[in-house]
C-alpha cells in the first residue's frame, strides 16, 4: 500500500479533503480487480460519472461510485456478486495492501423501473488515510437491461499513484459518445447537478465533441429505452432552482474550486442549438 503521506501530499496539491483522494485511490484498484476477474473482463462495461474521471479526464470531478452495464444478467444473483467480490478481495489485498473485507459487502438486489434486475452494492475498504470504524464505503450500481449502442471501448484508466502496476489497468468501457448522451439522458430524467456539470464538461471538451447529427442518433435511442422523449430546453427550466440549491453540497468537496451555477446554466441553449444543427461558437481561452 502506499504510503499515507502521499495521499496526504496529493490532496494538499488538488486542495481536496484527503478521504476523498483516497476513495479515488481505492476505486483505481477495485477496477484494475474487476478487470483482472476472468468471468467479469469481458462483460461489465464501466460507465457513469467515474468512468469520465477514470478514462477520459484526469482533471475532472473526483467521483466515489462505480456504475456498470452488465451485458450478462445472471450475474446480478447475490451468491455470485459475494463470491467474484470475495475473489477481488483477496486480488486487491495482495496486489496493494488495500482491504476489502468480505464481511463488509452487501449487495441488495432489486426490480427497476423496466421490471427488470438491479443491484445496489456497497463494498467497505481500510486504505492508508481512512479510519478503522465504521470504514468508508464504495457504492457500486449494477444494471443488466440498459441498451448498449455503441461497441464498448477498452481503455487505460488514470492512476496519479506511485504504486501503479507495471502495466496499464484496462477496463472495458463505454464508448466517448455513448457516455456523453447516457449523461445527457440522465440529465433530462432528474436534472441533478452533477448531471449538468458533466454535460457542460463534456460539451467544452472540443476536440472529443462528436458529430451532432451521430450523438441525436445515440442519445435518441437512450431515451426511447427510458421511454422519454429527446429533451427540450423547456423540459428543465423547472427544475433549475432545485439544481440550484442542491449545487454546492453536491460538488464541492468533488472539485478545488466549483463555479456558479449560472457558469455552467447558462451554455444550455447553445447546447440545445448545436443538437438542432447551429454551429457551435468558437471555443473561449482558458
Amino acid at each position: 500500500m502506499i504510503d499515507r503521506r502521499e495521499l496526504l501530499e496529493m490532496a494538499a496539491r488538488v486542495n481536496l479533503n484527503p478521504h476523498i483522494v483516497e476513495k479515488d485511490y481505492v476505486l483505481g484498484w477495485v477496477l484494475a480487480g474487476i478487470y483482472a476477474h476472468a468471468e467479469l473482463a469481458e462483460t461489465w462495461l464501466f460507465k457513469g460519472g467515474t468512468c469520465l474521471k477514470k478514462c477520459f479526464f484526469e482533471t475532472y470531478r473526483f467521483s466515489e461510485d462505480l456504475d456498470f452495464t452488465l451485458l450478462d444478467p445472471s450475474h446480478l444473483d447475490e451468491a455470485f456478486l459475494k463470491r467474484v467480490f470475495g475473489e477481488i478481495g483477496a486480488w486487491v489485498y495482495e496486489q496493494s495492501g488495500i482491504e476489502l473485507p468480505a464481511g463488509s459487502q452487501d449487495f441488495e438486489l432489486f426490480e427497476n423501473p423496466r421490471g427488470g434486475i438491479s443491484c445496489q452494492g456497497k463494498l467497505s475498504y481500510q486504505g492508508p488515510v481512512s479510519p478503522t470504524r465504521p470504514l468508508p464505503r464504495i457504492k457500486l450500481d449494477l444494471t443488466g437491461d440498459e441498451r448498449v449502442v455503441l461497441p464498448p471501448v477498452r481503455v487505460p484508466i488514470f492512476h496519479p499513484y506511485s504504486d501503479h502496476p507495471g502495466q496499464n489497468i484496462e477496463v472495458l468501457a463505454y464508448d466517448y459518445t455513448e457516455a456523453f448522451a447516457e449523461k445527457f439522458r440522465a440529465l433530462a430524467e432528474r436534472t441533478r447537478p452533477r448531471d449538468l456539470y458533466d454535460v457542460i464538461h463534456l460539451y467544452r471538451n472540443v476536440e472529443a465533441r462528436p458529430d451532432p447529427a451521430r450523438f441525436v442518433e445515440v442519445l435518441r435511442a437512450k431515451c426511447e429505452f427510458k421511454g422519454i422523449g429527446l429533451p427540450q430546453m423547456a423540459d428543465l427550466e423547472p427544475h433549475r432552482a432545485e439544481l440550484a440549491g442542491g449545487w454546492a453540497n453536491m460538488l464541492n468537496h468533488q472539485l478545488p474550486a466549483l463555479l456558479p451555477v449560472d457558469a455552467f446554466w447558462d451554455v444550455l441553449p447553445e447546447i440545445f442549438g448545436w443538437l438542432l444543427g447551429a454551429a457551435a461558437p468558437s471555443p473561449q481561452a482558458a
